[in-house]
């Protein structure tokens, strides 16, 4: 491949610019250790110290970005993944990191399983109303 021909097109996009690679982002990781199953819908939310993050030289661009985005409002995976126009896994395996750095918490969803039952809930409001 030429560098002004096929190689150009392959790594740049006139419009975009250059083109990163999502495992370049991640450093080739697919998953990290703080990664814990993140729900679509699990919110993250920046931790109080997380004041300063472009300050962390070991933070990314995209790491700094997400503790932006979460110090001025929670938000969920799905929207962390959306707002920053990145993939999910990527995402995943960043928040884990900041996790690990203690730079946000995860407030992840009830499963369905740990929520009580529905009869149990109807129970409780017909006992409410006989009251």
């Amino acid at each position: 491949m030429s560098a002004d021909g096929q190689g150009r097109h392959h790594w740049f996009d006139d419009e975009a610019g250059p083109v990163v690679r999502p495992y370049a982002m991640t450093r080739g990781r697919t998953s990290s250790a703080g990664q814990h199953r993140l729900d679509l819908i699990a919110v993250v939310v920046a931790e109080d110290r997380a004041d300063d993050p472009e300050e962390d030289a070991s933070l990314s661009p995209e790491h700094v970005d997400i503790v932006g985005l979460c110090r001025d409002e929670p938000q969920s995976v799905a929207e962390l993944a959306a707002g920053l126009d990145l993939p999910i896994g990527v995402v995943r395996v960043l928040i884990g990191d900041l996790v690990d750095a203690a730079l946000v918490h995860v407030n992840r969803p009830v499963p369905p399983a740990e929520l009580p039952d529905e009869s149990i809930l109807r129970d409780v409001i017909s006992g409410l109303r006989a009251l």
